[in-house]
């Protein structure tokens, strides 16, 4: 039952989704923290995993980069394969000063410059949410694996390069980091009925200039992935 995307059949995702952004990120993950990972998708590179953590079904596979790449992904895996729930673990960067490198951000809200929403034709603007539940057991998984994680709004922006200097806007309206996916997920996700959230790591500070390397954004980041699989197992 392939669609245009994903190569997988019926039954071959979990009910949860961990989706990084990278491909090799969730190759990573299925060798280094999921038992029996069998892979169910290759199309375009994007990879997909399914296998078990703590003896519970947990399935990870890549986004791509952007609202586009993931608004495609999430809604065929709500939509089409069953996916109840999808935690985006991915990469971010700092916005407000109070992070730094490698810090762990749980997303309770997006705001976003996409025009993504647009589709609905809504009368108004709405406003991308985290499930609570997910939320609350991410923020409980984060407190008794002893990682200081920062929970609240984030900006999903369709600009990695931004002539503007945005950033020191969205600084002064509290916002703690930004990235490129999370408002699309979230929007799928209410619109379907499934359930969302996103868990990020500090990769740069756009505002100062520091950043990790790429081998590090691929496979150093474990704390939101122990987060994100703790999560995971308690749905």
């Amino acid at each position: 039952m392939s669609t245009p995307h994903i190569s997988a059949e019926k039954g071959d995702f979990a009910k949860t989704v961990l989706m990084p952004g990278d491909p090799l990120r969730a190759e990573y993950i299925a060798k280094n923290f999921l038992d029996n990972a069998k892979l169910v998708n290759k199309v375009r590179g994007m990879l997909g995993f399914t296998g078990s953590y703590k003896g519970k079904p947990v399935s990870v596979m890549a986004s791509g980069m952007g609202v586009p790449s993931i608004g495609i992904y999430s809604y065929e895996l709500f939509r089409f394969y069953d996916v109840d729930n999808i935690i985006r673990i991915g990469t971010a960067g700092a916005v407000s000063e109070k992070l730094t490198v490698r810090d762990v951000v749980i997303a309770m809200s997006a705001a976003t410059n996409s025009s993504f929403a647009s589709q609905y034709k809504l009368p108004g603007v709405p406003a991308p949410t985290a499930d609570f539940e997910l939320l609350m057991k991410a923020f409980k998984a984060a407190c008794e694996l002893n990682i200081n994680a920062h929970v609240g709004q984030i900006y999903t922006t369709d600009n990695f390069y931004d002539d503007s200097e945005s950033l020191i806007e969205w600084r002064k309206a509290g916002v703690l980091a930004t990235e490129m996916e999370c408002a699309a997920l979230y929007l799928n996700a209410a619109r379907l009925g499934k359930k969302a959230l996103t868990v990020c790591t500090i990769s740069d500070c756009p505002l100062t200039g520091e950043s990790c390397s790429s081998e590090e954004r691929e496979t150093s980041f474990n704390d939101m992935i122990k987060i994100g699989l703790e999560c995971a197992f308690s749905v």
